[in-house]
């Protein structure tokens, strides 16, 4: 640890004028870089602070529920969320303003910075989501008596594949954890063979799918039809689904589509987009059903988790572009199958779960798009198993925040 404490220092000294002029040149800038240095100001948190981190945007929003949880149990202590990416700490900022007591970037893996950290958080437990397995941060953790998890742990197999070159090195590393919490057994096994102690490491499920069903009542002419959803499209995707309900419609009359732009500020360009196909259409703003309507736009805020309720199945956008997909488990709590397009590293762990049953599927075209829609529609056994094992993967996976907020109690009391 020493070594890499030494010689992580000196690189990060040569390494930083490199990329910060890199970062320069390519118009970007250094975001969060003093916060990063460890130099912040900051209110003043006490001694009770919970410290939770989430590297990006993926894992920022894997901790919403198990945060606010975290609140409501412990309402004496002070919440820390720290993010290592901008769009991290922007999906941190906007989730968590009226939740976290403080929100900064995690600091560099470098002794002065991470003392620096530490001086001023002064966390009493830290809580890492998902593989930040950062040396000089848990040996300095170690040495102050701080417990530190990792929660919702995976290791993908590319990452797995490089890090058990190094088992000594990581065996080491995971003598400063309190507890490794993994999302699958398999997860667990990769810890342990890349040199963590299996009687630390254990499996807690995935936290991503500890989402609550919303269930209303909605009625928007719905009963008879199917409903196809195509939720939080981006510019685009509109065409795409369009063209897919399109051709679908020719051979399925019964079936209906509900389109949600992920940003109303796009909803002119949706409206002429959709009047181009030729059928009628309405907004969910002006109350408008599917009674005299083919297509419905969905124009009001807020409604889109709940709607996911009515349809057979959903299109996430935000995955044929490089946005990275949208929670398709809005979709799979109502044990409705979901499909995105092959942008989704947001969400790949999701996907990978889903994917190895027929809860989810991921398709590389606008072409298969269309196939894999026509075979939800025209092969009913196949579309009753994807609703089914919607139910049977959320029920295998939830219990995943009971798990941390009961680790904290134990922690605590």
């Amino acid at each position: 640890m020493i070594i890499y404490m030494i010689l992580s220092t000196i690189l990060f000294i040569l390494l930083l004028p490199v990329y910060a002029i890199v970062r320069a040149c390519r118009g970007k800038f250094l975001y969060g870089w003093r916060e990063k240095l460890g130099i912040f100001d900051m209110p003043d948190l006490g001694d009770k602070v919970i410290m939770y981190h989430g590297v990006s945007v993926g894992e920022v929003i894997a901790l919403e529920n198990l945060i606010k949880k975290t609140k409501e149990t412990f309402p004496d202590y002070k919440i820390v969320v720290t993010t290592g990416t901008k769009t991290g700490q922007e999906i941190a900022r906007k989730k968590y303003k009226d939740v976290a007591d403080f929100i900064t970037y995690f600091p560099f893996d470098i002794t002065l910075f991470v003392k620096n950290f530490l001086d001023k958080i002064n966390p009493s437990v830290v809580l890492i989501a998902e593989t930040e397995l950062w040396p000089t941060f848990s040996q300095f953790c170690k040495k102050r008596n701080i417990p530190l998890y990792v929660i919702n742990g995976r290791i993908s197999d590319a990452t797995f594949n490089t890090y058990k070159f190094a088992k000594g090195f990581f065996k080491q590393l995971f003598k400063n954890y309190t507890e490794i919490l993994t999302q699958s057994e398999q997860d667990r096994e990769k810890f342990i063979k890349i040199g963590a102690p299996e009687n630390i490491t254990h499996v807690m499920k995935n936290l991503k799918f500890d989402v609550k069903r919303v269930d209303a009542n909605i009625q928007i002419g719905q009963k008879g039809k199917r409903v196809i959803i195509a939720g939080s499209t981006h510019k685009g995707e509109d065409e795409i689904v369009l063209n897919s309900f399109t051709k679908l419609k020719k051979e399925f009359s019964d079936i209906k589509l509900l389109i949600a732009p992920r940003h109303l500020t796009r909803l002119n360009e949706v409206k002429e987009l959709v009047s181009k196909t030729g059928m009628e259409f309405g907004q969910r703003s002006n109350n408008d059903t599917f009674d005299e309507n083919d297509i419905i736009i969905l124009d009001t805020m807020g409604e889109l988790s709940k709607m996911y309720q009515i349809c057979d199945f959903a299109f996430i956008g935000g995955s044929f572009n490089k946005t990275g997909g949208h929670n398709p488990l809005e979709a799979v709590v109502y044990e409705k199958p979901a499909i995105s397009g092959p942008s989704i590293h947001n969400f790949r762990d999701i996907y990978w779960i889903l994917e190895r049953s027929k809860a989810g599927k991921v398709v590389k075209t606008p072409d298969e798009l269309t196939k894999y829609m026509h075979k939800l529609l025209s092969d009913n056994n196949f579309y009753k198993q994807s609703c089914d094992d919607c139910k049977t993967v959320f029920n295998s996976q939830q219990g995943a925040l009971d798990v941390v907020i009961e680790k904290l109690k134990m922690l605590f009391n």
